[in-house]
This record gives C-alpha cells, sequence and structure tokens, in this order.
C-alpha cells in the first residue's frame, strides 16, 4: 500500500494513514529574514541530544547518570574546546508552522521524551563561556552582576565571563576595576549584545540570570532558537521561573559547574503574524473561507510577517481601542469559535501562572504537552478555558468585518497591530526552554511555587469532633 501501512493481528487488521494536515500555501511562504540554523554545530548539549534523539535515537543515560560518550571534535570552538557533533540534518522547515501534523507530533514527541529523561539525570557540563544576564538599568543587581563577574573570574582562569554591553562603561559595575585587579579580565571580560544572541547563542555554555522572572522571559526572548540552560537566581517579586536564592551563589555555582545540573525542557511556542495582501477579486472577503474553506490553497492571501519565540504566552487584545475585539479561532483545519471579548490569552504551560491565571486560565504543571486558551473579559457567560494538545496548530485572526483593530503581544513584547484579516499563528517550538532545577527538590519545586508565592489552596484547617463522652 502507497499511502497507507497496515497492522494484522489475531483480531483483525488496523491500518494507520500518514495524517498530514493541510497547510496553507500562504503559511508555507518562508519569512523574509531567515537566519542560518544555529543548531548545525552547537555547544549546547540539550539541543545536540534533541538532534540525537530525533535523528538517530541514540541517547542513552549511563548507570552513573551521566550522559553518554559522545563523538567531539575541536572544530567548533577557536580555542580548542571539545564541542559535541550534531547529527547530520537534511533539509527541514525552519519554522513549526511548516510542518505536517505527523512531523510535529514526532517533535513534540521527541522533546517530552528527552525531557523525562533529563529530569532523571544529573549533567556534568564542560562550563567555559558564562553568560551573564542582569537588567543594566537596576543598580542594585549591577552591583550583584559585577560581584558576581569577580568571583567567577577569581574562580577559574579558564572562565570567559559574558556581560551585556551596556556595562562596559558603568560606573557601578565599573569594568576598569576589574582588569586592574585581575589583569587577565582583558581577555577574559566580554560583552554581548542582542545580535550575538542572535548570530551565534552556541558561544555560550550557561547562562547565569539575576532578578525576577521577567528576567527569564528576557533570556527567552534574547536567545529566540537554540537557549543555553539558565541557572536564575531569584531577586525579584515572584520567584515561578528563577529557582535559585542569590545569597548562596558561590555554593550553587561551585555545585552547579563540578557536581552537574539537572535540566527541565519548557515548552515555548512559536508565534507568526500573517498579514493579508491586497487582492483586486472585487468581492467581500471572508476568513473563514481563505483559511478552512475553497479558497485556503491560494498562497496569495497571506504572507509572513515575523515569528517569536515566547515562553508564556501569546496575547492578541483590543489595545488602545474602545471597542471589544471580534477574533476568529481556527485549530488544524477547523473553525473552533468567534469570540467577542477585550481579548484572549494563548499560554504555554510555563505561563499559566501569568496572564492565564489573572484571565481565569487554569494552572498547569509546566511538564504537561498542552496549550492553554482564555478568554480576556469575554461577552458571553458560556465561553470556558479550554486545554489543547501542543500537536494542535491555532489560528487567532481578526475577521475582514471586524469593527476595529486588535493588537498582539509575544511575552509582553514586540507589540504588533492587526488590521482586519491578519492573523497569528500559534504552534509549540521546536526549541524549547532548558531551565535548571534544585538538585535537592526538584521534584515538588512547582508546587512548592505555587503554594509559596500564590498561597494555593491556603485556609485554616477545620477542627475535628470533639470526642463526646458518656
Amino acid at each position: 500500500m502507497d499511502q497507507l501501512s497496515s497492522v494484522r493481528s489475531r483480531t483483525g487488521e488496523v491500518t494507520f494513514s500518514p495524517e498530514e494536515i493541510r497547510r496553507r500555501k500562504s503559511s508555507l511562504v518562508p519569512s523574509e529574514a531567515e537566519l542560518p540554523d544555529p543548531s548545525k554545530r552547537t555547544r549546547c548539549y540539550v539541543h545536540a541530544l534533541l538532534e540525537e534523539q530525533q535523528n538517530a535515537g541514540n541517547y542513552t543515560p549511563s548507570q552513573e547518570g551521566k550522559i553518554a560518550e559522545r563523538k567531539v571534535d575541536k572544530l567548533g570552538d577557536p580555542n580548542g574546546a571539545a564541542t559535541p557533533v550534531a547529527a547530520e540534518e537534511g533539509p527541514q522547515p525552519r519554522h513549526s508552522r511548516l510542518l505536517t501534523k505527523k512531523q510535529l507530533s514526532e517533535m513534540a514527541y521527541g522533546i517530552r521524551e528527552l525531557s523525562k529523561k533529563l529530569a532523571h539525570i544529573q549533567v556534568k557540563v564542560n562550563v567555559r563561556n558564562v553568560f551573564v544576564l542582569v537588567k543594566a538599568h537596576d543598580e542594585s543587581l549591577v552591583k550583584n552582576a559585577r560581584e558576581l563577574t569577580e568571583w567567577l573570574l577569581k574562580k577559574d582562569p579558564g572562565y570567559i565571563i559574558f556581560v551585556e554591553n551596556t556595562l562596559e562603561n558603568n560606573a557601578l559595575f565599573d569594568a576598569k576595576d576589574l582588569i586592574k585587579k585581575d589583569p587577565s579580565a582583558q581577555k577574559r571580560l566580554r560583552y554581548w549584545d542582542n545580535e550575538l544572541c542572535k548570530r551565534r547563542p552556541q558561544t555560550f555554555d550557561i547562562i547565569l540570570s539575576l532578578g525576577g522572572d521577567g528576567t527569564v522571559l528576557y533570556a527567552s526572548w534574547l536567545f529566540q532558537r537554540v537557549v543555553p540552560p539558565v541557572l536564575s537566581f531569584a531577586m525579584g517579586s515572584l520567584g515561578f521561573l528563577t529557582k535559585f536564592d542569590y545569597e548562596g551563589f558561590p555554593e550553587t555555582v561551585s555545585k552547579a559547574f563540578s557536581k552537574g545540573i539537572v535540566v527541565s525542557l519548557r515548552l515555548r511556542f512559536e508565534g507568526t503574524v500573517m498579514r493579508s495582501q491586497t487582492r483586486d477579486s472585487g468581492r467581500p472577503r471572508d476568513m473563514v473561507e481563505e483559511l478552512i474553506g475553497e479558497e485556503s490553497e491560494d498562497h496569495r492571501t497571506h504572507r509572513p510577517d515575523g515569528t517569536h519565540n515566547i515562553l508564556n504566552e501569546v496575547v492578541i487584545d483590543r489595545g488602545p481601542n474602545a471597542t471589544m475585539s471580534t477574533l476568529e479561532v481556527f485549530g488544524d483545519n477547523e473553525h473552533f469559535t468567534t469570540v467577542q471579548a477585550d481579548g484572549i490569552c494563548i499560554a504555554t504551560p510555563t505561563g499559566s501562572t501569568a496572564y492565564n491565571l489573572a484571565a481565569g486560565g487554569s494552572l498547569c504543571h509546566p511538564d504537561n504537552p498542552v496549550i492553554l486558551v482564555t478568554a480576556i473579559c469575554a461577552h458571553t457567560l458560556s465561553f470556558r478555558p479550554i486545554i489543547l494538545p501542543d500537536t494542535v496548530v491555532l489560528r487567532i485572526g481578526v475577521p475582514y468585518d471586524a469593527r476595529t483593530t486588535s493588537w498582539a503581544s509575544f511575552d509582553g513584547r514586540e507589540r504588533v497591530e492587526l488590521n482586519p484579516g491578519d492573523y497569528v499563528t500559534i504552534s509549540a517550538s521546536r526549541y524549547p526552554f532548558p531551565s535548571v532545577l534544585p538538585l535537592e527538590r526538584k521534584n515538588e519545586d512547582w508546587i512548592d511555587s505555587i503554594s509559596r508565592t500564590l498561597n494555593w489552596n491556603s485556609r485554616q484547617r477545620q477542627k475535628s469532633f470533639k470526642e463526646w463522652k458518656h
């Protein structure tokens, strides 16, 4: 059978069809600003393992709980550091919205399986290039970044420390004084900018984040594709994503670098803005007809206009408009519903405790492979939050007859206006976010977070009955 595969058993026959969800031709148009795929050769062991699992299936933890030895060479690093060799890839789609249903399912399954394995092993990282992330406008945090950088420079002469380029001439950070105290810092203290993060994410072995959850989201925004493992120190007001106390950073960093780390792969979404293109058909246009009807194969209806990988949520709302938004919601090849509300929040499991929670959505453990859809102030009594599998490709659009435009934001950034006819495609990203967990409390960490920050299910305990005596 050329199109179907069959499995026969004693009880009957099961036939599998390689279902390939129909992709609109306009969705298959590549984005204009395509970047070279940085995962071809990377020092990030997480993404090297993802490629190995996907292409060769040869990921095996050893009995000691360490990563099995892999081939390395010294071509990837000009300084001669050993570099994991990613499996050679054939031509592959650059965006998850371009994948077939089968490919999307296999990708999501591969990431989930690797995440399960990583959660139960301790990975020894060969650290050389350390990325220090801090909000440069916060004076107290700049002092902490200075303290951490100075400690790292003294800790090991082999460490190369990258800090934000705005700190080079920052009086509080005082890079000149660091160089004066340790002349080797002249070569070992380096500076990163947005372009370096975009073009060469494989440069860095680990990220040390100082701040709150917003700083971790900033790391996700900086590294839109390959993300080095993120070890985050809690210095903010909440702490769902920040796992370590800064006060004990020497012990934490020393243990992480010498004994290894446990990594949790957080699901990210890929959101692509699709712009409606002008047509001279002479008749009214209909979004439902264009996306799933007879015109769904016409590549001239829309074009991509920017893709973003997000860790928390994609929000489409009414923006500064005085009236509510009207939005069409599509899942795969089906029109789900029309939403009339202030907006709609499409959240990852990690983002379930953020805007999704405020909008009345469900709390969701970050290991769940799901997409959370929650309306924001829906003008109906019957709209309930819905949870979808991570293999669904969502499209949220502004219908052509909408009264107003809408606005889309990605993790609270890159806010763009959506005109009538525009839509946003949302799907599971090929690039998860590796978050470092505390070794001693890795399993109960999320429950501890919602109990500590949200006082989840906190109430006075009911008194027991007093025993009645005759």
